[in-house]
């Protein structure tokens, strides 16, 4: 099946190349959730070092060894923030998804206190109709965008490095709702 012909497409694009072309070099990715085999064709993409499973691979691990954490599925609570910190590298990124700003403002807010708590960034991106958060330690995801990955990445439907940009703008309500507590 090609990637336009999977409907989640968009999801696995944006869920794949945002923390990874934010990232200037990551190298050990954990991907949280169960994922489609198109997913996994577009970490591909990155030559990356990558374990798939559940939450159980983050509790399992001892060492601070890894670049990027993508939660494809389930929810961050303080416990699960507790042992990502434990691998997450210094400049680590976490990127998982939220619940839009209309449908459950509350629980967006929530998660980017949360995880704001933790990380020098934590900014909503949004895509078709998900919601997502990129927490990062260090990297900036549209001031430290690898152009040398995020322009030559091949065969996207939807991930481009100005969908990249675009996708953590917002109306200025929802914007001006969540200044303080979103880090900018």
């Amino acid at each position: 099946m090609s990637s336009i012909e999977n409907k989640h497409f968009a999801f696995n694009e944006m869920m794949t190349h945002i923390p990874l072309c934010t990232h200037k070099e990551p190298e050990n990715i954990l991907v949280v959730g169960s994922v489609d085999e198109e997913f996994k064709k577009e970490v591909a993409k990155h030559k990356v070092t990558v374990e798939y499973g559940d939450t159980s691979i983050i509790t399992s691990k001892n060492e601070k060894n890894i670049d990027v954490i993508i939660l494809a599925s389930g929810n961050l609570d303080e416990l699960l923030l507790a042992n990502i910190q434990k691998v997450l590298k210094d400049d680590g990124i976490l990127a998982f998804v939220s619940e839009s700003f209309n449908s459950d403002e509350a629980k967006l807010k929530a998660d980017l206190t949360l995880v704001g708590s933790q990380f020098w960034i934590a900014m909503p991106y949004k895509f078709n109709h998900t919601t997502a958060i990129l927490a990062s330690k260090k990297y900036h995801p549209t001031a430290d965008i690898v152009l040398q990955v995020s322009d030559l990445l091949d065969d996207v439907n939807y991930y481009s490095t100005e969908v990249h940009h675009a996708s953590f703008v917002f109306p200025s309500y929802i914007h001006r709702k969540l200044t303080g507590i979103a880090k900018r």
